[in-house]
C-alpha cells in the first residue's frame, strides 16, 4: 500500500470533506464514511464537466489516502521478515553494470495458447519486476513488432481489434501475473478447422529497451537519536522527521538539480528499509508519500476553488502556478513508511540522479521454445552473457530444517460463513521450502472434530450429535467443511485434531569435480539423473565461486516419450555453477495439531417488516 496523489490536478478535496460543518458537527471528527458520503453530495451541486472531474479526481486521492493512514494505523504489529532491495545491487561494481545484466539477460520465450487461434509471448527478464517497487532504476520496453517464420513482420498494436482481419500482436489480456506477456492472434473463421502447425509462427520479436542509470546510490544509516537532524553527503541530505515502533517519517533533498537525461520522468529516487534488534530487514506495510504541508496546501487550494462556478484557461493556469510555486519552497521529498515489526535501524537509500547514464538497445530477440516436458534427447542451449543471484534462496532454505514445533506456531486458522451450507475452517501456514519436499505419499490418519454448544461463560457446554454429511474433513487441503442447516443447534466451537505434513530433508554439499553419479555440470546447466535422482524427493541449487546462489532461469524434464517416464532433467541458471546443494526428503511425518475454534456466527436474514 504505497499512495501518490497526483500532482498535475488541482488539489480538490478536503475542504469539500471537512468544511461546512454546523458548531456541534465540530465536537467530534467526521466519520470516512460521513466525509465520502459529503464529498459525493458537493460533487452533484458541481455543473461543470471539468471542474467535475478535477474534483473527483483528486477527492478520490485524498479519500483513498485517508483510508490508507487509517488502514495503517489500525494494522497489529507483527514482526515478518523480508530481504535487502538494494541486495540486487550489491552484485555488481557499479549502476552501469547492473543495468547491462538487465538489458543482456532479457530473453522470449513461446508459450501455447489454450486456443489453437492464439500463440503468447513471454518476454522473461533477469530480474523480478513484480516485487514492490520494481526495478531500481527507470526503464521501458517498447515492443514494436514480431517477425514470424514466412517472413511475415507483423506490427505491434496497443490492444487487440476485434474488426482487424489479420493476425495481430498485443498485450495478452489473460495473464495479470506477467503484465509484459505479448498475445499473437490468428484470424478466427467460423466452421473452418485450423490445423495449428500449419500457421506461421513467431520465431523473433523486435523493439528498444531504454534503462536510465544514476551517478550514485548512497544510504544513511539512522537510529532513534537522528530524529530531527540532518544528515548530509555531498549534494543528498536526509532529515529523520519521526521514528516510532513500527514507522518513520523522513525528508530528502538533492542540492544539485536533476540531470537532462531524466526531465519529465516521474523518479522515486527514495529507498527506506528497517532492521530490528536481530538485524534482520523487516517487510514493508506500506507508505505515504504526501507531507501534511502537501494536504495543507491542496486544502488551500480547493478553499478558493469552492467558489468558482466553472474551469477556465485561466483558472487551470492559477493552479498550476501555484503547484508549481510549492514544489519550488518545498524541494524535499517525504515519506511516511510502514513495517512489519519493531524498528531498531532505519536504512535511508537515495539514487543520485543529478547526472545519468542512458542505455538504448534496439532488440531482435529470437522467440525460444521451452517445455516443461519434452521428448527430445539434445540439450537445448540457454546460455545468457549475464551473471543473476538469487538472493532469496538463503532464506527459503531454511524450509529444510523446519521443527514440528515450527509448523504448528506458523499455522493460522481462517474462517468464512459467508454460506452457511458450505462454512469452512482453514489451517493455513505460509508457504516453506518444505512444503516443496512434501511428495505425494500422505497419509493423514484420523482427522477427529467435534461440535460444541457454549455455556454462558463461555466455555465448553454439550457436543452436538451430527450426521456424517453435516461435516467433511479434507486433511490434504487442511479445512473442515460443515453445512449449518444440518446442525440441531448452533454450534459455538470446534474442537479436534488436524494433521500436517513435516518432511525430514537430508543435505550435501559437491563441487563440481566431486559430484555424485547422476549428476553433471555442462556449462550453465545442471543435468540431473531423475532415475537416480527423483523429482518428487529431490531439488537442487547451485553457487558459483563467489559463494552465492546462482538464479534459475527455468528446467526442463527430459521423458522418453509423451506418457513414458522421466530419463533427465536439465536446470538452467544464469551464470555458470561451480558447487552443488542436494536435498533429499529422506521421512515423511504426520504431525498432529490439536485445536479448539470459536466458531464465528453466520449472519442471518432479518425477518420482513
Amino acid at each position: 500500500m504505497d499512495v501518490r496523489l497526483p500532482l498535475t490536478t488541482a488539489g480538490i478535496c478536503f475542504a469539500f470533506l471537512l468544511g461546512g460543518c454546523s458548531p456541534a458537527e465540530e465536537k467530534r471528527p467526521a466519520s470516512l464514511e460521513e466525509k465520502t458520503a459529503k464529498f459525493e453530495q458537493s460533487l452533484d451541486a458541481i455543473t461543470d464537466p471539468k471542474l467535475k472531474d478535477a474534483v473527483t479526481e483528486l477527492g478520490g486521492s485524498l479519500l483513498l489516502l485517508e483510508r490508507a493512514q487509517l488502514k495503517l494505523d489500525a494494522t497489529p504489529l507483527k514482526i515478518e521478515y523480508g530481504e535487502d532491495a538494494l541486495g540486487v545491487l550489491k552484485h555488481y561494481p557499479t549502476p552501469q553494470a547492473l543495468v547491462d545484466t538487465f538489458i543482456n539477460g532479457l530473453f522470449v520465450l513461446h508459450k501455447d495458447a489454450s486456443s489453437d487461434y492464439l500463440t503468447d509471448l513471454q518476454p522473461v527478464f533477469p530480474f523480478n519486476l513484480n516485487i514492490p517497487g520494481g526495478f531500481l532504476f527507470p526503464h521501458g520496453v517498447e515492443w514494436k513488432s514480431v517477425t514470424l517464420s514466412n517472413k511475415h513482420v507483423i506490427p505491434y498494436q496497443p490492444e487487440w481489434s476485434e474488426t482487424d482481419p489479420g493476425i495481430q500482436l498485443s498485450p495478452s489480456s489473460s495473464n495479470v501475473t506477467n503484465p509484459d506477456d505479448l498475445t499473437v492472434t490468428y484470424p478466427f473463421i467460423e466452421g473452418l478447422d485450423v490445423d495449428k502447425k500449419a500457421q506461421p509462427q513467431p520465431v523473433s520479436l523486435q523493439g528498444k529497451v531504454e534503462v536510465i542509470a544514476p551517478r550514485r546510490l548512497y544510504s544513511f544509516d539512522l537510529t532513534e537519536k537522528d530524529v530531527g537532524q540532518t544528515r548530509t553527503n555531498d549534494n543528498l541530505s536526509v532529515t529523520l522527521i519521526k521514528l516510532t515502533k513500527n514507522y518513520a517519517e523522513v525528508e530528502i533533498s538533492n542540492s544539485l538539480p536533476p540531470a537532462p537525461e531524466v526531465a519529465g520522468i516521474p523518479l522515486n529516487p527514495l529507498i527506506v528499509q528497517a532492521r530490528d534488534n536481530t538485524g534482520q530487514y523487516l517487510v514493508r506495510a506500506g507508505s505515504i508519500n504526501e507531507s501534511p504541508a502537501q494536504v495543507a496546501f491542496y486544502q488551500k487550494q480547493l478553499a478558493g476553488l469552492q467558489q468558482q462556478k466553472a474551469w477556465s484557461a485561466a483558472l487551470e493556469k492559477q493552479l498550476e502556478d501555484e503547484q508549481q510555486a510549492f514544489e519550488q519552497q518545498h524541494p524535499r521529498r517525504y515519506n511516511k513508511v510502514y513495517f512489519n515489526g519493531p524498528i531498531t535501524t532505519l536504512e535511508v537509500s537515495v539514487l543520485d540522479f543529478s547526472s545519468a547514464t542512458v542505455t538504448r538497445k534496439v532488440l531482435d530477440l529470437p522467440v525460444r521454445d521451452f517445455h516443461a516436458h519434452t521428448t527430445e534427447k539434445a540439450v537445448q542451449p540457454l546460455d545468457l552473457p549475464v551473471v543473476v543471484y538469487d538472493d532469496l534462496a538463503s532464506s527459503w532454505l531454511k524450509g529444510a530444517s523446519l521443527t514440528e514445533e515450527q509448523l504448528k506456531s506458523g499455522i493460522s486458522i481462517r474462517q468464512s460463513v459467508d454460506d452457511p451450507s458450505a462454512a469452512r475452517i482453514e489451517f493455513a501456514h505460509r508457504r516453506t521450502f518444505n512444503d516443496e519436499l512434501l511428495g505425494d505419499d500422505f497419509n493423514p490418519g484420523e482427522s477427529p472434530v467435534t461440535f460444541f454448544t457454549e455455556k454462558r461463560s463461555g466455555k465448553l457446554d454439550e457436543p452436538i450429535e451430527l450426521p456424517a454429511e453435516a461435516y467433511q474433513v479434507d486433511p490434504l487441503q487442511a479445512t473442515i467443511t460443515y453445512d449449518l442447516n444440518l446442525f440441531p443447534e448452533t454450534p459455538a466451537i470446534a474442537v479436534g485434531s488436524m494433521p500436517l505434513f513435516l518432511a525430514t530433508v537430508a543435505k550435501q554439499a559437491f563441487d563440481a569435480r566431486s559430484l555424485p553419479k547422476g549428476l553433471e555440470i555442462k556449462g550453465n546447466t545442471l543435468v540431473v539423473d531423475l532415475k537416480q535422482f527423483p523429482a518428487n524427493e529431490w531439488r537442487f541449487f547451485v553457487k558459483d565461486d563467489s559463494g552465492n546462489y546462482l538464479k534459475q532461469i527455468l528446467s526442463v524434464s527430459h521423458d522418453a516419450k509423451a506418457d513414458g517416464p522421466a530419463l533427465f532433467g536439465v536446470h538452467y541458471f544464469y551464470g555458470h555453477p561451480t558447487n552443488v546443494e542436494t536435498y533429499q526428503r529422506t521421512d515423511l511425518a504426520t504431525v498432529q495439531y490439536g485445536f479448539e475454534v470459536k466458531l464465528d456466527k453466520a449472519q442471518t436474514q432479518e425477518p420482513a417488516p
